[in-house]
């Protein structure tokens, strides 16, 4: 496997973050991603490929062609002819150069890599290059995309052509791998080339916390800065470049006298020999630092050191765990937030930018407060809770470290290695099934693991029955709970409640856009939007729950009766779905989950009779009453209790997964009776 990164300092640990603008986080995701594919069975190599530069200021490691990091893990460096470091900008007059060196060695080559891991959209041209003349997939991973930067930066002066060069990454790329549900469902969608079925939610991992870490060293860096040390810390670690808002940080604390009674102020931001060394931008954050420093008079509560290495940022967390301090990142918007997490592995709570992946992050956790940075009293407010309120800082130190094991660098390689398979696996037609299993997710696959074990020996006993899932949840979110609950994967995906379907072609996912076009017909999201503003008890659900065919909000039962009837007077045709007591989806007349059911089997050449649907909650109510062979599972919500009379509806006394066993069995002794009396 060959990764590309263009950008930056890549050298083996200790990376120096921050040397650089480019020097970031993705340079740590790069490394971690990469020690542990190399440590994988399924892998014979990893290759991380960069350019070669001769910067004696900057280190000698970046002038060497080869680097051995490992039995399986090598760093090239391709010279391009041009010697110099260049940052990112800089690099693109530089790129074609790059590719023909880079081609002419991979013609060289008796061995070539079976998958291409493109790291931004520079790098994704380079792998375009590759795939054309040798025809090795790639998978991209974006890390930070331009078109959620235009919408927080001032002048969007290079972002128009950033934009473009990612949308081509985006269409030619045969896998996407996402850090955040944000990231895999807003962001990424939001470019005119995206697919769903091409984009995979795979967090990062979070690192290893080394117990009994030291913080003297954080201790001796922040010493110089500061009048009484044994306050709590407020730390902040970033690149100093703009979207990270450090300026804005030092803003908010100088303006708030409580909190510098509260807390010092830690801020990390990269290397550094003086006000007037690194690139442009990194110049300048740094001169706002200090202006904030000398604007607010915030010697000795502002820590602003020069120098560290990677082997101090856990001290720093340490220090701050040990202080009882916090960890803030105020971007403007974050891509994903590594920091985020790496806060979590040492207990730190966190007061996070809502803007972005952050609040996915934070939500997941549960290790803080994710808040808006642009409304500085909240902002402030959510530091000064955390920090005087003990309990609640427990509370959020203890459940970031619980959760934050699910986020490990193991983790991600079995998941990329999964995709690298699938997109280096031949596409296969769809054989005709004798009959089909369509279920919903939460509280029906999943609830009960024995019961999940059964359903999945069941299937695996018998091959002509397809299996597919419907379920109110997105795409990406689907196929990280059925790998969570080691589902094999699905032959079709009705997903966000009957208004996407996706066939799985071998290993890969395709959209069904005849059925998108189908939905289409008689659907104005628009008008609905503009009849239903300002209606009582509705509350818009987030980014990632709106889709092109579903529009989501909260409320209650009552709420979406006055739904349906602000439609009618409007005359607007849709279908009004509540779910949970709370949950709210408005889908074009043409869709839903009894529709979806309808299509795939029209589409496989299935009468309505080879169909067996599960489910156990409102959004699957139509399913149920349309489905001939319809499984009602005995963990079912009250909602939906009414349809275990209809003659249709199997209930069965076994709840989740089990459940769908049992009346699989039931309906086949049926059958069988049914032949014998015959």
């Amino acid at each position: 496997m060959m990764s590309i990164a263009l950008g930056g300092c890549l050298r083996p640990p200790p990376i120096p973050l921050g040397i650089t603008e480019d020097s970031g986080g993705h340079l740590t995701y790069l490394w971690g991603a990469s020690e542990a594919l190399a440590a994988r069975s399924d892998v014979t190599e990893v290759e991380l490929v960069t350019r070669l530069f001769d910067e004696p200021s900057l280190g000698p490691d970046y002038a060497r062609a080869s680097q051995q990091c490992g039995a399986k893990l090598t760093i090239t460096r391709i010279d391009s002819g041009n010697r110099r470091y260049l940052s990112k900008e800089a690099a693109a007059a530089d790129r074609p150069a790059f590719i023909a060196a880079l081609l002419a060695d991979l013609d060289a080559r008796e061995v070539r890599p079976d998958v291409v891991h493109a790291h931004f959209a520079d790098a994704a041209e380079v792998a375009i290059a590759i795939r054309e003349r040798f025809g090795i997939p790639f998978i991209y991973t974006a890390h930070s995309l331009g078109i959620d930067k235009a919408d927080h930066v001032a002048t969007s002066q290079g972002l128009e052509a950033r934009i473009g060069f990612e949308d081509r990454a985006i269409a030619c790329a045969d896998a996407i791998i996402a850090s955040s549900r944000d990231e895999a469902e807003r962001q990424l969608m939001r470019y005119p080339s995206a697919d769903a079925a091409k984009i995979h939610r795979v967090p990062p991992g979070a690192g290893r916390r080394q117990r009994g870490t030291d913080r003297s060293r954080a201790r001796e860096l922040v010493a110089p800065f500061l009048r009484d040390p044994s306050k709590p810390i407020i730390l902040a670690i970033a690149r100093p470049v703009h979207k990270k808002n450090l300026g804005r940080l030092v803003e908010l604390y100088g303006r708030s006298p409580a909190l510098q009674d509260a807390a010092n102020l830690v801020i990390v931001a990269g290397l550094r020999d003086g006000p007037h060394s690194g690139e442009s931008e990194q110049r300048e954050v740094v001169r706002q630092l200090l202006d904030g420093l000398d604007r607010w008079n915030l010697y000795g509560k502002l820590a602003l050191p020069k120098q560290h290495c990677q082997t101090d940022i856990a001290s720093f967390y340490a220090h701050a765990r040990e202080s009882g301090g916090l960890f803030v990142n105020p971007a403007a918007t974050e891509p994903y937030g590594l920091t985020l997490t790496e806060a979590a592995l040492h207990g730190v709570p966190v007061v996070a930018t809502c803007h972005g992946g952050a609040a996915d992050i934070v939500a997941e956790l549960g290790h803080g407060i994710s808040i808006d940075p642009a409304d500085g009293d909240a902002f402030v407010g959510a530091i000064e809770c955390l920090l005087g309120d003990r309990e609640r800082w427990l509370r959020a130190s203890n459940s970031g470290q619980a959760r934050v094991r699910n986020h490990s660098w193991e983790r991600y390689a079995e998941r990329f290695s999964d995709i690298a398979r699938a997109i280096c696996t031949p596409t296969a037609s769809i054989g005709r099934p004798r009959d089909l299993l369509l279920s919903d997710i939460d509280n029906t696959l999943t609830g009960c693991r024995t019961g999940a074990r059964q359903l999945q020996a069941a299937l695996a006993r018998d091959p002509r029955r397809m299996f597919g899932i419907a379920t109110g949840r997105s795409l990406q979110e689907a196929q990280r709970i059925l790998g969570e609950w080691d589902y094999e994967a699905p032959a079709v995906m009705v997903t966000s409640v009957g208004s996407e379907i996706y066939w799985r072609r071998g290993q890969r996912l395709e959209r069904d856009d005849d059925f998108a076009r189908h939905l289409a017909h008689g659907w104005e999201p628009g008008r609905i939007r503009d009849a239903l503003a300002g209606l009582a008890g509705l509350e818009p659900q987030g980014a990632v729950e709106q889709r092109r065919f579903k529009i989501s909000f909260f409320a209650s039962e009552e709420a979406a009766h006055r739904v349906e009837q602000r439609l009618i007077d409007a005359q607007l045709k849709a279908r009004v779905i509540h779910s949970h007591g709370k949950l709210l989806d408005i889908l074009p007349l043409r869709g839903g989950k009894a529709a979806a059911m309808r299509w795939v089997a029209a589409r496989l050449s299935l009468p309505p009779s080879a169909v067996f649907a599960a489910g156990d909650s409102g959004n699957d109510r139509d399913m149920l009453e349309a489905c001939p062979r319809a499984i009602l599972v005995a963990n079912h919500c009250p909602t939906v209790a009414d349809l275990a009379a209809r003659e249709n509806v199997y209930r069965t006394a076994a709840p989740h997964a089990g459940g769908i066993v049992e009346a699989l069995n039931a309906f086949a002794r049926t059958d069988v009776a049914r032949l014998l009396a015959a």
